[in-house]
């Protein structure tokens, strides 16, 4: 083989590496220039969703200043939410909803429901009673609105003895029951420890707790237990009188020595008689 021949062998095979480099080169930029119009194109795709700006609370009424616009993915858009504003200004909630959180139709009351306040916080089958109660547990800030509390009433009882006294109990009546407001307050204080400062308690009862709950304030002095909202269990009591509260913590009575017995022998004539003192 000639050194002219060898030398054309030599820039053919130079000339097809330079074009297969040139090839990869020209792929790889067209990569890079493709992606930024796919990115584009997810961006477009994005979808409105109408989420809080805010925490809201159960039962309040949203308004323009309590809710803005995000963009969702198409697959990450919750189900029954809302694109547009104006079609939630007004609508009632029936839970609470977070910061950056999705209003979905699942979270508002029905729409007839437009007045919001404790109307919307009230479970079918169940009725909002508000009852004067302990002004120093309102004071203190301990029952706030969510809360489980039990119920015991103090009121006169009628004995049944002949002289028909009068007589002082304080009875556990009611159970679990929650508070759907202090006052006019109907969801808790920001703040911790801030204090609701009322005495007056909407409770949520049913029919049947609703006549209980009215004839214990009418009859007697409400005061409320607040109970764990884990706490299930069923309590059933007997009542504390002024003689069994009075008989609480007392120490056992001491038994008193056996008094010493004596024996007397008495004859008289031919007589004999024992006596025992």
């Amino acid at each position: 083989m000639s050194k002219s021949t060898r030398a054309l062998i030599q820039i053919g095979v130079a000339l097809m590496l330079a074009l297969a480099a040139g090839v990869l080169i020209f792929m790889w930029t067209s990569k890079l220039t493709k992606q930024p119009k796919d990115q584009t194109a997810k961006v477009a795709a994005n979808v409105k969703v109408v989420v809080a700006n805010k925490l809201i609370r159960r039962g309040f009424k949203i308004t323009e200043e309590m809710v803005t616009v995000r963009k969702f993915t198409p697959d990450s858009r919750p189900d029954g939410s809302f694109a547009i504003v104006s079609e939630l200004i007004g609508r009632v909630l029936n839970t609470d909803v977070g910061i950056n959180e999705a209003i979905t139709l699942t979270k508002l009351a029905d729409v007839t429901v437009m007045g919001g306040g404790v109307s919307a916080l009230i479970e079918p089958g169940k009725r909002a009673m508000s009852v004067k109660g302990n002004k120093v547990m309102g004071l203190a800030g301990f029952v706030r609105p969510g809360d489980r509390v039990d119920v015991l009433v103090t009121l006169e009882e009628e004995s049944r003895g002949r002289d028909r006294e009068q007589r002082h109990v304080t009875k556990l009546v009611l159970e679990r029951l929650k508070i759907l407001a202090t006052g006019t307050q109907l969801a808790p204080p920001d703040a911790e420890g801030k204090s609701a400062s009322v005495d007056i308690y909407t409770l949520e009862v049913t029919p049947v707790e609703s006549e209980r709950l009215a004839l214990a304030a009418l009859q007697g002095t409400l005061n409320f237990a607040l109970r764990n909202e884990q706490d299930e269990e069923k309590v059933l009591t007997t009542g504390s009188t002024v003689t069994k509260t009075l008989a609480a913590l007392r120490p056992k009575p001491k038994k008193r020595a056996p008094r010493p017995r004596y024996k007397v022998q008495v004859i008289t004539g031919g007589a004999s008689k024992t006596m025992r003192f």
